[in-house]
């Protein structure tokens, strides 16, 4: 069962209290309180998280797996403890000075923030599926710098940064323009019927007009994503192919 908002935080209240009781060891008490201090200090949960990952205090405490302890003990799901990690360790390896600020009068940057450019080192590809193309030293230096220096948020970063390290091409482009006038038209079908007003015989005649746009699209839909897939399988063997030149 998943706890959100009022009520996680009530059962961390009471989850904390009793192993208070039952003389839980200091660090795990210290976990679950900072639980509650998350949003206010992501970096502080991401430090005592790896910290007991690193050191499997969970298996002391019962869990055979760090996860199921963060879901059990912490309410936190997998996802958000890998972005939690995953963000601490690229600011220990790469802008270690921030660690050392007050979150005052110096600003921490935002774990989602710190996530994205983690991401961009790890090369992983953009939510919507874009490829990564990997970044000149320039690019990492001026994310960096947005991250770190400047304190942008992840929606300006990735306004800033996608373009240039997930270009869309022309036939990425033109699926996704195909993909959404094709929603667009489903969600029109389904809801042209529920509008009052409208007389029945507009409604068939839309409604066939629409059918047949569907049709259209659905053809089209089909050939950009079959260009989509030939462009890029051919950018990902080109890749193969150089990194095995390279090895060699």
């Amino acid at each position: 069962m998943r706890y959100t908002g009022r009520m996680s935080h009530q059962r961390l209240d009471q989850l904390a209290s009793a192993l208070a009781a039952m003389g839980a060891d200091g660090v795990r008490l210290d976990l679950v309180q900072r639980a509650r201090l998350f949003k206010r200090s992501w970096v502080e949960m991401a430090n005592a998280l790896v910290f007991v990952r690193d050191r499997s205090y969970y298996l002391d405490w019962g869990y055979e797996d760090f996860y199921a302890y963060c879901a059990a003990e912490l309410q936190m799901r997998r996802p958000t403890v890998d972005k939690l990690t995953g963000s601490y360790v690229a600011l220990a390896r790469h802008a270690p000075n921030v660690l050392e600020r007050d979150g005052v009068s110096e600003k921490i940057p935002t774990c989602d923030a710190v996530d994205y450019f983690a991401k961009a080192l790890r090369g992983e590809p953009a939510n919507d599926g874009t490829p990564y193309v990997e970044p000149s030293d320039d690019v990492i230096a001026e994310l960096r710098a947005a991250v770190f220096e400047e304190g942008k948020p992840v929606q300006a970063l990735r306004r800033q940064f996608n373009p240039l390290l997930h270009p869309r091409t022309d036939a990425r482009e033109r699926s996704q323009v195909i993909d959404k006038a094709h929603s667009a038209v489903r969600r029109l079908t389904k809801t042209l019927g529920q509008i009052e007003g409208l007389a029945p015989s507009r409604i068939e005649q839309v409604q066939e007009a629409l059918l047949a746009l569907q049709g259209d699209l659905d053809a089209l839909l089909a050939q950009a994503k079959q260009e989509l897939a030939e462009e890029e399988g051919h950018d990902a063997d080109s890749a193969h192919e150089q990194a095995w030149e390279h090895v060699g």
